[in-house]
């Protein structure tokens, strides 16, 4: 039997990237997925994808700073397919430059902090309520190797949102336990993404690689495997754990 038979999953930011290899290992293990983003023609061929495999997806649009729209989504998907059992809130990115603290912009701090932390707030508030009345569940968030250590390339309002983000994960954890619940948080390290391979430079993926002790970057199906892994039984004693998917590049106590 699949490990995700019989489920049903949102994952946000799906339509490329890590989301997309996340969504699709999902639907692979079995479960019924949406297809979540703001390129409706991304979503769909995401969804596509999955069908002509033979799995069962649908589309959906959420600007996921926004409560009110990841209601909605959260109403849609639940009628369309049945109540959630996963839920990845993977929706985010980061919204400006590397550079000193104090030239860091308000712009971009607020973008940085409701792109990624208010997102995966509003995303855990909407679903984690249906969670509880069911006493099943597992929600996965998305942080970074970016907030798991300070560094000097690293933007300080993404690395401060996802810092918070990790934090919000573990309360979420200890509240939702008692309930069936499991909270877990992925924090990946470099990852070839379509659009990471044609914006780094080929001189400094081999300086990255160097920096990992494994000699390679990391790939979004090794995030999506550790996701799949976090959403099955077989960590149904997992929770409240940050998950470092960085090659031995972070290493914590």
């Amino acid at each position: 039997m699949k490990r995700l038979e019989n489920r049903v999953a949102v994952v946000t930011g799906s339509s490329r990237g890590i989301g997309a290899a996340i969504v699709k290992a999902f639907a692979s293990e079995g479960a019924a997925v949406a297809v979540h983003g703001r390129d409706e023609a991304a979503i769909s061929a995401v969804r596509k994808e999955i069908a002509s495999a033979g799995g069962r997806a649908i589309a959906v649009g959420a600007d996921v700073t926004k409560l009110s729209e990841v209601d909605d989504m959260r109403a849609r998907v639940e009628a369309e397919l049945g109540p959630v059992d996963i839920v990845v809130a993977n929706a985010g990115g980061n919204y400006g430059p590397v550079g000193p603290v104090e030239e860091t912009t308000e712009e971009n701090w607020r973008a940085c902090v409701e792109g990624n932390l208010t997102a995966t707030f509003f995303t855990i508030k909407s679903f984690l309520p249906g969670m509880k009345e069911r006493r099943r569940g597992d929600i996965i968030t998305i942080s970074s190797a970016a907030a798991r250590r300070p560094h000097a390339r690293s933007p300080v309002a993404y690395a401060a949102a996802k810092a918070g983000l990790e934090l919000l994960t573990q309360d979420a954890a200890a509240q939702a336990g008692p309930f069936g619940i499991r909270v877990n948080c992925i924090a990946p390290e470099t990852i070839l993404t379509a659009r990471n391979q044609a914006r780094i430079p080929e001189a400094t993926k081999a300086e990255l690689v160097e920096a990992h002790p494994l000699k390679r970057l990391g790939t979004p199906e090794d995030v999506a495997r550790a996701a799949v892994f976090l959403a099955s039984e077989d960590a149904g004693w997992i929770t409240g754990v940050i998950l470092d998917i960085a090659g031995g590049a972070v290493m914590v106590r």
